[in-house]
């Protein structure tokens, strides 16, 4: 049985990704993730998944699979749950970057985020980072700031 305290240590230690990073396409939709976010990876693999407002979601392996697992709790029999489910588990890639943090983009998250840019933004997002068309970061963060104004 974890003790309350093993899980405030747990819930401490946890990873969090923070920042913005202005990057560009090495081509073919090869990216290097910035240093600060790759030293929150463990290992060499990186999970990449399609995001909500046309961005890419970016996971550690092991919160990913938490994150998943919570998916896979909600019943099968609930129509929501499994579009939700659908949603997520179809547009995920699990992928290696190289020793320089690089790893290629697959055609469909480069097509679902509109990233034929050459410049991408990335961005840390707590318990995950996201890969952002530099122009449609730009709105979001323009529509962000109207709402809060």
């Amino acid at each position: 049985m974890e003790q309350s305290g093993d899980k405030c240590l747990k819930q401490r230690q946890a990873k969090v990704f923070v920042g913005e990073y202005q990057i560009k396409f090495l081509g073919k939709g090869r990216v290097a993730l910035p240093k600060k976010i790759r030293a929150q990876l463990s290992g060499s693999k990186v999970v990449l998944s399609r995001g909500f407002d046309k961005c890419v979601f970016g996971y550690e392996k092991k919160a990913w699979e938490t994150s998943s697992a919570q998916q896979l709790e909600t019943p099968v029999t609930d129509p929501q749950a499994r579009a939700v489910r659908r949603y997520l588990f179809s547009g995920t890639d699990v992928l290696k970057f190289d020793a320089q943090g690089r790893v290629v983009l697959p055609p469909f998250l480069l097509k679902y985020a509109d990233m034929e840019d050459k410049k991408v933004v990335v961005v840390g997002a707590g318990d995950h980072f996201e890969i952002w068309s530099s122009p449609r970061w730009q709105n979001q963060l323009e529509k962000f700031e109207k709402e809060e104004a």
